[in-house]
């Protein structure tokens, strides 16, 4: 198993929609093949910054199946306008 995290920091003012946008791209990355769980958790100290922690069976699972697939595309549709400066995701064992 391998831990996917990224830092999410959202333009100001639309955490809110972005909040509302990832309650339906959550169904997408959940639906994906070596998807285990996921979890979203929202920053105290600065109300725009989220820390997203994805656990797949593999990175491949991620980089080439989910990142390769029709449903990425959804889900960059959803999701990727909100951040500024774009995240580093980075792979924990």
């Amino acid at each position: 198993m391998v831990l996917e995290v990224a830092i999410l920091e959202v333009k100001d003012g639309l955490s809110e929609d972005f909040e509302m946008n990832f309650a339906i791209a959550e169904r997408i990355i959940a639906s994906q093949r070596g998807y285990i769980s996921h979890e979203l958790k929202k920053c105290l100290e600065q109300n725009n910054k989220y820390l997203l922690l994805v656990n797949w069976e593999s990175v491949e699972d991620h980089e080439i199946g989910f990142r390769g697939s029709a449903s990425y595309q959804e889900w960059k549709q959803l999701l990727h306008h909100f951040y500024e400066p774009f995240p580093v995701v980075e792979h924990y064992q």
